[in-house]
């Protein structure tokens, strides 16, 4: 945090200082006690906003039903803590913000059993069927696209000072000698991965799979994307060894399929459905608030 001041009321609700504090942070990067008149009007009427909710939600039968670990607070305050050189600088930023250890505590907790309960009620949306997600596909298929990927496969040589086969020299001398062979016959490359390469993947024949870009180390990556179809590439060096690339086939970039797009449709649908369940119920608790 190492945020400004802004002076607390003695009787003001320790959780709404919490919120205060944070809707400054998320705002506007600093706490409420340096902030402008105006900046500390739109932070005040977010938290009381926030607050009003938190306490709606926690006042609701469903937060009974909640039960949160004690280490899953413990393990919040710790998240907090760890963003502090010392404890004394976490301290006095907890008092400088009106809010000490305990208060902090009650806090998180409240935070967490409200994500609990909105994910215990989002859970009671209805589940997205096959015919909801083929028709936003068909709706907004030109949305979907499948980024360019490769089907690769490698061979590794670690290096170790410690076994004379492996040490610098020794190893990139083994790992060219086999680059030789896969270069004449690329074919063998499943072949020649089963019986040298020192990586797990030597028990599928080398195989990395289909990758998009970013998939694999830097090093790696950049060799991997510039090989044609086909092609083996020269021995290159990664934090884990030496290796050999095989880049076994090039998927062009271009529209996914509804297969492919099908996980990320489902997921976007049940979240738009959770979110307006929530929406729901969180209206007809300020309904009934409104009637009592």
């Amino acid at each position: 945090m190492n945020t400004a001041a802004r002076p607390v009321r003695a009787d003001e609700a320790p959780e709404l200082t919490y919120h205060r504090l944070r809707a400054a942070l998320n705002q506007f990067g600093q706490g409420p006690g340096g902030l402008e008149p105006e900046q500390r009007e739109t932070v005040e009427r977010r938290a009381r906003q926030e607050h009003a909710l938190e306490r709606r939600v926690l006042s609701a039968p469903e937060a009974c039903e909640v039960v949160l670990p004690e280490e899953q607070v413990e393990q919040a305050v710790e998240t907090v803590r760890s963003r502090y050189a010392d404890p004394d600088e976490f301290q006095a930023d907890l008092k400088r913000n009106g809010l000490n250890l305990d208060t902090l505590r009650v806090a998180l907790q409240r935070e967490l059993t409200v994500e609990a309960v909105l994910d215990k009620v989002g859970a009671r949306a209805a589940q997205v069927g096959d015919l909801d997600v083929r028709l936003y596909y068909y709706l907004h298929h030109d949305r979907f696209v499948q980024p360019e990927t490769r089907t690769l496969r490698h061979i590794l040589v670690t290096v170790n000072e410690d076994f004379p086969e492996n040490r610098p020299a020794e190893a990139r001398a083994r790992l060219e000698r086999i680059a030789e062979r896969v270069k004449r016959k690329p074919k063998r490359f499943g072949e020649q991965a089963g019986k040298h390469s020192e990586c797990p993947t030597a028990l599928h024949e080398g195989v990395l799979g289909r990758l998009p870009r970013g998939q694999l180390f830097p090093e790696l990556d950049a060799v991997a994307f510039g090989l044609a179809e086909g092609e083996v590439s020269a021995v290159v060096e990664s934090p884990v060894g030496l290796h050999l690339l095989w880049c076994e086939q090039i998927h062009p970039a271009g529209p996914a399929s509804l297969a492919e797009a099908r996980v990320q449709i489902l997921e976007r649908l049940q979240a738009r459905q959770r979110r307006l369940c929530i929406r729901n119920w969180l209206s007809n608790l300020a309904e009934t608030e409104e009637r009592a």
